[in-house]
């Protein structure tokens, strides 16, 4: 059948039922004018907000004109899919801090994959309905400004901390799209539902929310631990605290997660190999090690030499007493044959950790000294 005789409005009812069948929670449709972004992106780039993310710079005009990236397409059809794992335990394990914390989002297989094969079934789904139908599918793999597309089709809006935030769903979920060559009825965005609310840029441990709308990147422990390149900057070291690939912070303390449902999409679960896991168990792996049990998963794209770094950095932090002389020992292990920029993070390491015991050796003593005062008679 061809574009001329289809029924737009019943195709995109039959599209939206395909996508819930293909596990997505939501679908929606939205033209692709973006322009309205121009000015904020162009100010976050001449601020230097991307840090080294320089695909930011290149394809500026693509971004704010997805059809430049399929000719012919006409629309975006906007899709979410739930990712929080059940036992996510963001608080314990982030209060335990002898143990690894890795965002949510990649405990469980690579997103990229999982969606894209979806949306692949989707548009062949759609191309079985009509033989005209032409579309390109993305998943946060090309200069696509995602979350202006998803607020446009209603999916969301984009909250204080930039990510998209849903009434019913929170944040904790992932976005692809199909751009598409049908003029496809488009959805209404949804009221914005922030309002007075700033615990996102409270709670931030690295005070990377500079402004409502506006992160800087090169302050974000997500950007820190995953595209950074480079040392780890010494201001940031102590706030990152155990979190060794990225960071939920601003997901975990935002209200509308409340409502935040638990996936059904086993590929999300939490592999137990990763999920709370010591940091020295992780530190101490080799780097085929690394490859077998990152297979699969979004971590393995920073590599061994930046996954060495961060748990360093990790190591650093500990504050358990009875779990600082594995840390220390893990560590000097790891200096003869460490590259000189996991040597950096590592010396810095066992410094901090050395001051830790130190101040934990001193409050020890001091509560001995009181505690024997107390029982001392009073002109003794």
């Amino acid at each position: 059948m061809s574009a001329a005789d289809i029924d737009l409005q019943e195709l995109t009812n039959l599209i939206k039922a395909w996508g819930k069948a293909l596990g997505f929670q939501q679908v929606g449709i939205c033209d692709l004018d973006v322009s309205q972004h121009r000015e904020a992106l162009e100010n976050w780039l001449a601020q230097g907000f991307h840090g080294d993310m320089q695909f930011f710079e290149r394809n500026q005009e693509l971004r704010l004109a997805p059809d430049l990236l399929h000719p012919g397409a006409v629309r975006a059809i906007s899709v979410r899919m739930n990712y929080l794992p059940p036992d996510a335990s963001f608080a314990r394990n982030l209060a335990s801090s002898e143990k690894a914390y890795i965002s949510r989002y990649a405990l469980g297989r690579d997103y990229h994959k999982v969606l894209r094969k979806r949306l692949k079934q989707l548009a062949d789904k759609i191309k079985q309905h009509c033989a005209s139908f032409d579309a390109r599918p993305f998943v946060d793999s090309a200069p696509v400004l995602e979350h202006a597309l998803a607020e446009k089709a209603g999916i969301g809006w984009t909250g204080k901390h930039s990510l998209t935030l849903n009434k019913e769903a929170g944040s904790y979920f992932f976005l692809g799209e199909l751009l598409i060559n049908l003029p496809l009825p488009i959805d209404a965005p949804i009221e914005e539902g922030c309002g007075t609310c700033n615990a996102c840029i409270s709670i931030c441990p690295t005070q990377a929310i500079v402004a409502p709308y506006i992160v800087d990147a090169t302050k974000c422990i997500s950007y820190l631990t995953i595209e950074n390149d480079k040392a780890i900057p010494l201001e940031f070291r102590d706030a990152i605290g155990n979190r060794v690939y990225g960071c939920d912070d601003c997901q975990l303390i935002c209200p509308w997660n409340k409502y935040a449902e638990i996936t059904e999409e086993k590929d999300f679960f939490a592999r137990q190999v990763l999920h709370n896991r010591d940091l020295v168990t992780l530190f101490n792996w080799s780097e085929d090690e690394f490859l077998a049990h990152t297979e699969g998963s979004a971590i393995r794209r920073i590599g061994y030499r930046k996954w060495q770094r961060n748990l360093a950095v990790g190591l650093g932090n500990i504050t358990d007493a009875s779990q600082i002389d594995f840390a220390i020992q893990a560590l000097k292990q790891a200096q003869a044959t460490a590259s000189e920029l996991l040597l950096e993070h590592i010396n810095w390491a066992l410094t901090k950790l050395a001051n830790t015991a130190n101040k934990q050796s001193t409050r020890q003593t001091q509560r001995l000294i009181r505690s024997i005062e107390k029982g001392m008679p009073k002109h003794s």
